[in-house]
């Protein structure tokens, strides 16, 4: 088991989170956003002019300064294992990725190893990344991503046969505070986590699923019939806003506002709509929220997991029948246990 410390990345200009690990030999500290929504892990690399790389506050990674970096030929089993995000060859001959995000930022460059510094004590030895030599999309300062999704290139995977397959965090609420993750975590037992099962699918390995059933607001459910999830959702620490179907979110945007009437409403916010004019009030009054998923387990979202600002963090997907996303803000103070070879997901409040 190792545990890492994660934060808010608000510094960074990002409301991601963020871990600092070391790659390379000497070891060179990176932050980078943690992501299990996404496999393919990369830090951007000399070199990297500034476009098509983004400014960062931390040293960019100079891979002929390691004396244990190797990039993968386009032969390698890892080269062939990239799949979709195999990006062809280089003149010299070196396996080339490319990664698209739901958001359309993208990042390519030259697939990798190197020395991974978890912790003074724990290194993982030929861990495989990117070497990222232009990207888009990326207005932070951050050095790069950490994937911790399901498929074959992401840490957790990699890692598999040192610390098993599990693995969870906590992000913690505020820019001050900090969290973990912990690569090797168990719930021991303990019935301080709610847990549900996790859902998975062979066609996409990355990602980790869950049955949402039912909200409740103010301690009450809503009653939503379960068609309006039935297309499962994601739990993704890199997305920071929770996606419901149209009629989960209106129903819970309804009931929100109902709980809300002693403020007056005020101008959406980018893709928040349901939004409050705190004026003149030191001190908001807020309807509890939470998220009930299959085999009844109930998750009561800690305060700072149901506004962002003054509105609703809560926005609506395409379509009724569409995947829903449990973003980072809903999870914040959790430790959200993944525990992917009992095919469990737990939910402990309070952990940071």
């Amino acid at each position: 088991m190792v545990t890492v410390p994660t934060k808010l990345g608000s510094s960074l200009n990002t409301l991601e989170y963020v871990i600092s690990v070391g790659i390379g030999s000497p070891a060179v500290t990176q932050t980078m956003t943690i992501d299990t929504g996404s496999d393919v892990s990369w830090v951007q690399c000399k070199p990297c002019p500034n476009p098509p790389c983004h400014a960062q506050t931390g040293s960019l990674f100079d891979p002929t300064a390691s004396t244990t970096y190797s990039p993968f030929s386009c032969s390698a089993a890892a080269c062939t294992q990239l799949k979709e995000q195999g990006n062809g060859c280089n003149s010299n001959a070196q396996c080339q990725y490319i990664v698209r995000y739901g958001d359309g930022s993208s990042t390519n460059g030259t697939y990798s190893s190197d020395i991974l510094k978890l912790s003074s004590s724990d290194n993982v030895k030929s861990f495989q990344f990117g070497c990222s030599h232009a990207e888009s999309g990326f207005d932070d300062q951050t050095d790069g991503l950490m994937g911790l999704g399901g498929g074959a290139q992401s840490l957790v995977s990699q890692t598999e046969a040192t610390y098993g397959k599990s693995f969870s965090y906590c992000l913690p609420p505020t820019q001050g505070s900090s969290g973990f993750l912990t690569l090797g975590a168990t719930s021991g037992g303990s019935s301080k986590f709610v847990t549900t099962r996790m859902l998975r699918s062979s066609q996409a390995p990355t990602f980790y699923g869950a049955l949402l059933q039912d909200i409740a607001v103010g301690g009450k459910q809503l009653g939503l019939p379960s068609s309006v999830f039935s297309g499962g959702s994601v739990v993704d620490s890199g997305t920071i806003i929770t996606r419901l179907s149209p009629t989960a979110y209106s129903a819970l945007s309804s009931a929100f506002k109902d709980g809300m009437k002693q403020y007056p409403p005020a101008q959406p916010r980018s893709l928040l709509d349901t939004c409050f004019d705190f004026t003149g009030h030191d001190q908001v009054s807020i309807p509890t929220v939470a998220l009930v998923f299959s085999g009844g387990a109930v998750i009561d979202l800690d305060a700072n997991g149901i506004m962002f600002s003054n509105c609703l963090a809560f926005a609506a997907t395409g379509n009724d029948g569409s995947t829903g996303i449990i973003g980072n803000v809903q999870q914040r103070s959790f430790e959200v246990l993944y525990d992917v070879g009992k095919s469990v997901l737990g939910f402990r409040s309070g952990a940071c």
